[in-house]
């Protein structure tokens, strides 16, 4: 069973940067493709970003392509998410997913979620 817990989130204004982290509890970590989904009030949840295991590869949804940038330390089994450039339509909270299969943008391929980061940006 893999423990997943995000931090990092917090109040930004248009325009600023936050990191968010995700710490996984598992030392089998490593063979899990990561990935990262948000929700805002009164939204269905969607998806952020993914990383393969091996983090070779890494896609985006159109939404933060080109401002949020996913990576992961496998040593020290945890993912990081680079926020860049944010707006007020990237208020949500941000949740850290891991999976067996190789890649995935669809939320029901998650086997284990973290409690969620919350992130604001202001106007």
């Amino acid at each position: 069973q893999v423990q997943l817990v995000e931090s990092g989130g917090g109040l930004v204004q248009v325009g600023g940067s936050l990191r968010l982290s995700c710490a996984a509890s598992e030392r089998t970590f490593s063979s899990y493709t990561m990935g990262w989904f948000r929700q805002a009030p009164g939204k269905e949840r969607e998806f952020v970003a993914t990383i393969s295991w091996s983090a070779d590869r890494t896609y985006y949804a159109d939404s933060v392509k080109g401002r949020f940038t996913l990576s992961r330390d496998t040593g020290k089994n945890m993912v990081y998410l680079r926020m860049n450039s944010l707006k007020p339509d990237d208020t949500a909270v941000y949740y850290c997913a891991a999976t067996n299969y190789r890649s995935g943008s669809y939320s029901y391929l998650y086997d284990y979620w973290g409690q969620g980061t919350q992130v604001t940006v202001s106007s």
